[in-house]
C-alpha cells in the first residue's frame, strides 16, 4: 500500500516537472494531456488519477513553473542583490533557457489571455517579484520596482523574438545598464542639483 502511494505520489511530481517544462517551452496551450503521459511513458486513463482535469493540470503546472523560477532566483537561501537579479535576469543563459528559465517572461503574454484562476496564480508571483526588488532596491514605494519588472520581463521575452544574436544582447544590455542606473541615481538623488 505504501509502495503504491509512493509510487503515485512520484508519477504526480514527474508530470507536474514535465507539464511545467512544456508551458514554459511552447506555452499553456501547449500542453496536451496526450502527449504528457506518453512522454512519462504513462497511460491516458491515469492521469485522472492525479488531476480532474486539463484545466487542474495547467494551473498545477503553471504555478510550479512559477515556483522552480522563484527557487532558482534565490538559489542559496539569500536575498540576491538587486544588480544579481537584472544580470542574470538580463543574461543569454536566462534568455537562451525558455524551457527552465523564469515562467513569467515566459508565458505573461498567455496568462493574459487566460481564464481568472491562471491569471491569479501569475498575479501573485508578480507581487512577489515586486516585492523582491523592491527590497532590494531599498525603496519605500513600488514605483521602481514595477518599473524595472516591467522592463526585465519585457527585455527577455523580446530579445527571445528577435533572430539576430546580436540585436538581442544589446537589447538585453541597453536594459540591462538602464536598470542598473537606479543604482546610481540613488546615489545622487542625495546630492544637490548644480547651480
Amino acid at each position: 500500500m505504501g509502495n503504491s502511494q509512493t509510487n503515485k505520489a512520484l508519477n504526480r511530481e514527474r508530470m507536474l516537472v514535465e507539464a511545467a517544462g512544456q508551458i514554459r517551452d511552447g506555452g499553456l496551450d501547449s500542453l496536451s494531456v496526450n502527449k504528457l503521459m506518453q512522454s512519462l511513458d504513462l497511460t491516458h486513463g491515469g492521469f485522472y488519477g492525479h488531476f480532474s482535469s486539463r484545466s487542474e493540470l495547467l494551473a498545477k503546472a503553471l504555478e510550479r513553473a512559477l515556483m522552480d523560477g522563484e527557487a532558482r532566483a534565490v538559489g542559496d537561501g539569500r536575498s540576491p542583490s538587486y544588480a544579481g537579479i537584472v544580470r542574470s535576469y538580463l543574461s543569454r543563459r536566462h534568455r537562451d533557457a525558455r524551457k527552465t528559465g523564469c515562467a513569467i517572461s515566459a508565458l505573461v503574454s498567455d496568462a493574459g489571455r487566460s481564464e481568472v484562476e491562471v491569471r491569479e496564480i501569475m498575479s501573485q508571483y508578480i507581487e512577489r517579484y515586486i516585492e523582491e526588488l523592491e527590497r532590494s532596491l531599498g525603496d519605500d514605494g513600488d514605483s521602481r520596482a514595477i518599473v524595472a519588472l516591467s522592463a526585465l520581463i519585457g527585455a527577455v521575452t523580446i530579445s527571445r523574438v528577435v533572430t539576430d544574436a546580436k540585436r538581442a544582447d544589446a537589447i538585453a544590455g541597453a536594459v540591462r545598464e538602464h536598470l542598473l542606473g537606479f543604482l546610481s541615481d540613488e546615489a545622487t538623488s542625495e546630492k544637490p542639483a548644480p547651480a
